[in-house]
């Protein structure tokens, strides 16, 4: 059946790159020079140390171009401390940008909340054993791209693998959207009654393509009755688009469980999906972050990418969810840990991002 499958054709003057640690600049003829105990060329330079409070540059790059895929992993170490993957913040700048259009913790942007590992099969995020993350957004710019990874962390980091992938000389339209990422945390510091908000001061015209959300359930009773709101352009009070609950959102129905029932006790069911997915539950921390941390809220986290059916605005945009739970004598409102990562492609410069809570205020607890 291969030649059912559709293959990208040559295109002129379109050049294929990559840039790693065996070539940071992704020049041609560059990669695979470093020496290591097994001579010149092999295998000399297959990652970079990421000290406390530094940054790394994992890719510098002139345009016009298009990013096709990162792939980037941090070794696990005893002493590397718990947090790691919410002490870690991803950016992206776009054209000689002073804003980032990307600004989200490393564990979140790929799907990975609550500084805690899954594994993760969708169309534009995978996440493969262990703790092999990949993105697949198109990310275009005219001039230039920057990566950068910061470290927040209380520690050295030894070993930081990546690899960006992606094309030059292509012929970007002059419309053509940027990429962006961006995330929030409401840690049980909204009133009863108020919403989550996923994304807001969002102005020019653009497509809203995915959400992560990481919910930490901080009261008892289900938590997931919250509808995600689209509020388009001119909408004020009320959205134009609304779900149905925060589980049908991720695609999901009757609580992520096998079965609609009070006993015996229904067994919860994570699931991962080429456009939506659940696939970490948690009622114990994971990151052992001390010996007697062993029960914890329940932990849920969830997806949904907007690629078949993507949302479009042209002046405006701000997306909510809900924070509504439900038990035996109906709905209730409630005030949970949620925190999100919003996906979007936007075609004017966007506003400067809410500042990025510290290290500290972002880690689960």
């Amino acid at each position: 059946m291969f030649h059912s499958i559709s293959i990208p054709q040559p295109t002129p003057g379109v050049r294929s790159r990559s840039i790693n640690a065996e070539n940071p600049t992704g020049a041609i003829g560059a990669a695979a020079q470093a020496a290591s105990n097994l001579g010149p060329g092999r295998k000399g330079s297959a990652y970079y140390p990421l000290p406390a409070g530094e940054t790394l540059t994992l890719a510098d790059i002139e345009g016009p171009g298009v990013i096709r895929h990162i792939w980037i992993t941090v070794a696990e170490t005893t002493d590397a401390g718990p947090f790691v993957l919410r002490d870690l913040v991803l950016r992206a700048y776009w054209d000689g940008s002073e804003h980032p259009s990307v600004e989200v913790p490393l564990g979140d942007f790929f799907c990975n909340g609550f500084a805690t590992r899954a594994l993760v099969t969708s169309v534009p995020i995978v996440v493969a054993p262990t703790r092999g993350m990949n993105s697949y957004f198109p990310m275009p710019f005219r001039q230039s791209a920057r990566l950068t990874l910061e470290s927040q962390h209380g520690g050295d980091l030894p070993h930081v693998f990546y690899q960006v992938d992606y094309t030059t000389g292509d012929d970007i339209p002059a419309d053509a959207a940027y990429f962006h990422a961006q995330w929030r945390r409401s840690n049980g510091t909204t009133a009863l009654g108020e919403d989550h908000v996923i994304l807001d001061g969002v102005e020019g015209s653009g497509t809203y393509i995915g959400t992560y959300v990481a919910v930490a359930s901080l009261q008892r009773y289900w938590w997931g009755e919250g509808e995600v709101k689209f509020f388009i352009d001119d909408d004020d009070q009320f959205p134009t688009l609304c779900t149905t609950g925060l589980e049908d959102y991720a695609g999901g129905a009757w609580a992520f469980q096998d079965e609609l029932r009070a006993d015996p006790e229904p067994e919860v069911l994570t699931f991962s999906a080429p456009y939506f997915g659940y696939p970490f539950y948690s009622a114990q921390d994971r990151t052992k972050a001390s010996p007697f941390a062993t029960a914890m809220p329940q932990m849920h986290g969830m997806y949904r990418w907007h690629l078949p059916d993507p949302i479009f605005f042209t002046e405006r945009l701000r997306v909510t969810v809900q924070q509504i739970g439900a038990w035996d004598h109906g709905l209730f409102e409630r005030s949970d840990d949620i925190s999100t990562t919003a996906y979007w492609y936007q075609t004017t410069p966007h506003q400067p991002f809410p500042g990025l809570p510290s290290a500290q205020d972002r880690r689960p607890r």
